[in-house]
């Protein structure tokens, strides 16, 4: 060998020799008698960049190995790469892999960790990768295809009450708009890294540059959402649910349009002779106390009939209560209660109250009677009284748990931070005696044929407006509540308890 030849060997070798095992790439074959070589080899080429000799390393190695590599750098504009490999770990006597965690630089927009598996095995009595596209990225199958994207992230997400994702596009979606707009925080934007794995859907993957979004747990019920949607389909009504023991909303399924089920007012109709009934039973009165159901009545010169013109006779307040008597309650109400003791019964029930759920709402109107006719029309929820399906959920709630709560989306710490105030529980006088009579709507009364669940209790309302009339159901089962509205629906018992029993069949199971 001349001099000049073994010269530039020797420059040669002694580079190899300072470079030390990083370089070990330069030598297919060489030393890879151990799978902690043949790892070590691989990862010193790929933190180099050098696929082909990567390739090497590979047991059967696919034809677009590379291309694979290269098509996640170039679509994440990858920037530099760090390889961090834990020790090789041995399975058996052909089957080895090492842990390692990988972080790049994704287009100068922050640096995007993982971590992964090599895999490696003994193929004709050599040491192996045994490379899959989950090498290059945990649970990818097929050949990705990745994407850098800039997006807006929210300052928060709400979720229902177990945490998992709450139906923003449906009718819940502007009720979620509002909450997020009144509580604090400002959107952020970030860069996404988004994958496709083979011709599957994309997926996103991270996002980088941003915080990720504080999630604020609300009250609703994922379980109950779903039920109480699919019970109103695409009518124009509403199913407002309620925790009767703590105030919690649990469904708010709205088809009237933006925050209709809690600011929108309606004539209630039969559905406020809870209201009433509350009036006599904190005078005095019980639900065996004896009652007149004529089918036509005339007070303070208003004639009253009962819908069908039905009489009962004599009976019992349970009874004409169950039954929907409108002359009893509107005779009762102006020559028993009087304007006075209604309104305060009508307070007791959230009246008047300020309402903070967490967004917009209003409670109900129970204006000044100034006549007695005035007067027998509110008895039976007719005239100038008003209330939102969210109020009239609440009453039904206040009598499954002898007190009313003010009703809330968020918790109570929140609901103040907004600026809001959570009252006191407020007991119900006869709570008892109006659980009884409203379990007797259902078990004989004009609920009886609305294929209701056993166990639940309720009131029926057709409520008049104009030439039409509103479908009403209020009722509870265990610890739920509910209030269920049907503008222009027609007949309480024929179309809204029907609608009711709908939605418990699918909240139950």
């Amino acid at each position: 060998m001349r001099s000049r030849d073994v010269a530039a060997l020797a420059v040669l070798v002694a580079a190899v020799l300072a470079a030390g095992t990083a370089t070990a790439w330069l030598w297919p074959g060489k030393d890879e008698g151990t799978p902690e070589q043949t790892a070590s080899d691989y990862f010193a080429a790929w933190q180099q960049g050098e696929l082909r000799t990567m390739g090497k390393l590979v047991a059967d190695p696919p034809a677009d190995f590379a291309d694979q590599h290269r098509a996640l750098s170039r679509g994440l504009s990858v920037s530099a790469i760090a390889l961090h490999p834990l020790a090789v770990v041995r399975s058996g006597p052909d089957e080895a892999q090492a842990a390692f965690t990988v972080t790049r630089d994704v287009g100068f927009h922050g640096d995007w960790s993982f971590r992964s598996v090599l895999k490696l095995g003994r193929v004709n009595g050599r040491w192996r990768v045994l490379w899959t596209p989950a090498t290059l990225y945990p649970g990818l199958k097929g050949k990705g295809a990745w994407s850098l994207t800039e997006v807006t992230v929210p300052a928060l997400t709400l979720v229902s009450r177990d945490g998992s994702r709450l139906p923003d596009d449906g009718p819940l979606g502007p009720y979620l708009t509002e909450l997020s707009d009144r509580l604090e925080g400002e959107d952020g934007t970030g860069w996404a890294i988004d994958l496709r794995d083979g011709g599957g859907p994309p997926q996103r993957v991270k996002v980088l540059g941003v915080k990720a979004s504080r999630k604020v747990r609300t009250t609703l019920d994922s379980r109950a959402q779903a039920a109480a949607e699919k019970a109103i389909g695409s009518r124009q009504a509403s199913i407002v649910a309620i925790r009767p023991s703590t105030g919690e909303i649990l469904a708010v399924a709205d088809g009237l349009g933006g925050l209709g089920a809690f600011v929108s007012g309606y004539p209630p109709g039969s559905t406020f002779k809870v209201v009433t009934a509350g009036a006599l039973l904190a005078d005095g009165m019980d639900a065996g106390s004896g009652a007149d159901c004529p089918a036509v009545v005339v007070t303070a010169q208003r004639t009253i009939h009962n819908d069908e013109n039905h009489a009962l006779g004599r009976t019992t307040l349970r009874d004409a209560f169950a039954q929907s008597c409108n002359t009893t309650f509107a005779r009762l109400a102006v020559e028993e209660i009087g304007a006075k003791r209604l309104a305060a019964s009508a307070g007791r029930f959230g009246w008047g109250e300020r309402l903070t759920p967490g967004v917009r709402a209003t409670g109900g109107d129970f204006p000044g009677v100034r006549s007695g006719a005035a007067l027998a029309e509110a008895g039976i929820g007719q005239g100038e009284v008003q209330a939102s399906p969210l109020l009239m959920a609440t009453v039904a709630a206040a009598v499954a748990d002898g007190s009313w709560r003010s009703p809330r989306l968020l918790e109570p710490k929140l609901i103040r931070e907004d600026g809001g105030r959570t009252p006191d529980p407020r007991p119900i006088p006869g709570a008892a005696d109006l659980r009884d009579m409203m379990r007797a709507v259902v078990t004989g009364g004009t609920a009886a044929r609305a294929g209701l669940p056993d166990g639940t209790a309720g009131k029926t309302g057709t409520a008049e407006f104009g030439e039409g009339t509103h479908a009403w159901f209020i009722g509870f089962r265990d610890d739920l509540a509910f209030s269920v509205f049907i503008s222009e629906g027609g007949s309480g018992p024929k179309v809204a308890a029907p609608l009711a029993a709908r939605f418990l069949r699918a909240w139950s199971g």
